[in-house]
């Protein structure tokens, strides 16, 4: 029997509060966030368990212990989505699910569950075959592939379609999926300095134009569909998310209003976009520099799918893939940076954080704190358990449960996690029956901060790995 070495410490741990050395006059800590933040974040948990931090004049409290940042996100009335760094996003993205404050946030959830239903899935998942066998089928042997692009490609593409159905042209997607990439480049830097648009640069024009691109699209999108009424919702059978939102009603049977419908909307194409691509980038990169990791999942989707697309019924007879994709999101999570504003004063960790003091919660720390996770750094998929189809039940251990959250945690858990782990797996299996990936050139891969963690650029050659694939069948 393998044996699974112990942490040095416990999420029972009784945790400690610090400050980070290293804060610049006047500026603080926002020269470090805003060069190398990673680097950053990870060297925190060597001081304490919650590390005061400067935003300039402003401190910030970071959470670097699962029990810390378990009591947090359990707590959205203390812990809200207030404060500076939110307004912006809402500016930006209106009101959604993924922005909006504690008072909104229990109604949203009720209209919005709904539509993530566990028998919708089969219908989405129909829609995300189909957008990666056109992946898999357009690729070229030996061609070079920018991944970054090609993944975003793909999830756009299955995030439009799942809300609209096929409503909307390729034109249209494309540019909802350029404005969108534009605008994501940029949400990072604007959390940090919200004033960085006061000087008409460029680059802040060009973020403009690309949010009012945005905005337009679905603004029409979503007025075509109220306009087209029950013709267009006979068109997609009510199958699509667009419906099922219209349809949704809250416990005083209320529906959304328009503008709640457009922010829901820019908030599920930006979510199921993002997030999605980067994880499955992420998956490509490492697979590839990992021949042992790489050879189990070659030998795994050769048995389940032999050369096709992958199917939601293959989902449970694929685990390692499963493993694969824990793993990747374990160091790389999306999601990697989410604060919080306190609504009253709050102990933690012993000490007194005062009333409208940021909070930052960060996946990346607890993923990679090595009290918590052993070797941590390393990619290592056995150390994960699907729980089906899966006889090593030894991993995770107890210790590391609440330190592995990818979506968040809490009433805040993102609501579409199985629907971004579905399309995920189907994607990562049908692109490996069918390819072996390899780097296009020897420039090293680091991740680029942005709203989520996305590599820098991820170009690749592909390579039959049969010699006659099958036709993709979706």
């Amino acid at each position: 029997m393998t044996a699974h070495p112990q942490p040095p410490r416990s999420t029972a741990t009784a945790t400690r509060a610090a400050r980070a050395p290293g804060g610049w006059p006047v500026v603080g800590h926002l020269p470090h966030l805003l060069r190398a933040p990673l680097s950053f974040l990870g060297s925190l948990p060597a001081h304490g368990d919650l590390v005061e931090i400067r935003l300039g004049p402003r401190p910030a409290f970071v959470l670097c212990h699962p029990e810390l940042a378990k009591q947090v996100m359990a707590d959205g009335r203390t812990f809200d989505r207030i404060g500076p760094l939110y307004e912006g996003s809402r500016a930006a993205l209106g009101n959604g699910l993924a922005t909006c404050p504690h008072a909104d946030h229990r109604r949203q959830r009720l209209l919005m569950q709904p539509a993530f239903r566990a028998e919708h899935l089969a219908g989405y998942a129909d829609v995300m075959r189909a957008g990666i066998a056109t992946v898999v089928d357009r690729w070229q042997p030996g061609a070079v592939v920018d991944i970054v692009d090609e993944m975003f490609a793909l999830t756009t593409t299955v995030a439009v379609r799942t809300l609209f159905g096929s409503d909307v042209d390729d034109h249209d997607i494309g540019e909802l999926r350029d404005s969108l990439d534009t605008f994501l480049r940029g949400v990072y830097v604007r959390a940090l300095l919200p004033a960085v648009d006061s000087v008409p640069t460029p680059n802040s024009r060009r973020y403009a134009r690309a949010l009012a691109t945005w905005r337009t699209h679905v603004t029409r999108i979503v007025a075509d569909r109220r306009a087209g009424g029950a013709d267009q919702a006979e068109r997609t059978d009510g199958h699509d998310l667009l419906s099922r939102l219209i349809a949704a009603r809250d416990d005083d049977g209320g529906a959304m209003t328009e503008r709640e419908l457009h922010d829901q909307v820019a908030v599920l194409i930006l979510a199921g976009a993002e997030t999605t691509s980067s994880t499955l980038a992420w998956t490509l990169h490492l697979v590839a520099n990992h021949p042992d990791a790489e050879r189990a999942l070659h030998a795994e989707v050769d048995a389940v799918l032999d050369g096709g697309i992958a199917t939601l019924d293959d989902v449970p007879r694929l685990p390692w893939t499963t493993k694969v994709i824990r793993e990747s999101l374990r160091l790389y999570p999306p999601a990697w940076v989410l604060p919080r504003t306190t609504t009253r004063d709050v102990d933690l960790a012993g000490r007194r954080v005062r009333a409208g003091s940021t909070i930052v919660f960060s996946p990346y720390i607890l993923h990679r704190h090595p009290g918590f996770h052993d070797d941590p750094d390393r990619f290592r998929p056995e150390r994960h358990s699907t729980g089906v189809g899966d006889s090593d039940r030894s991993a995770p251990d107890p210790w590391s449960r609440s330190s592995f959250v990818p979506f968040g945690s809490g009433p805040n858990k993102c609501i579409g996690d199985t629907f971004a782990l579905t399309e995920t797996t189907l994607a990562l299996a049908s692109i490996a029956a069918r390819w072996r990936l390899r780097p296009a050139d020897s420039r090293p891969v680091r991740p680029v901060p942005r709203s989520v963690l996305t590599p820098s650029r991820l170009r690749m050659r592909p390579t039959p790995r049969h010699a006659h694939p099958p036709a993709a069948d979706a």
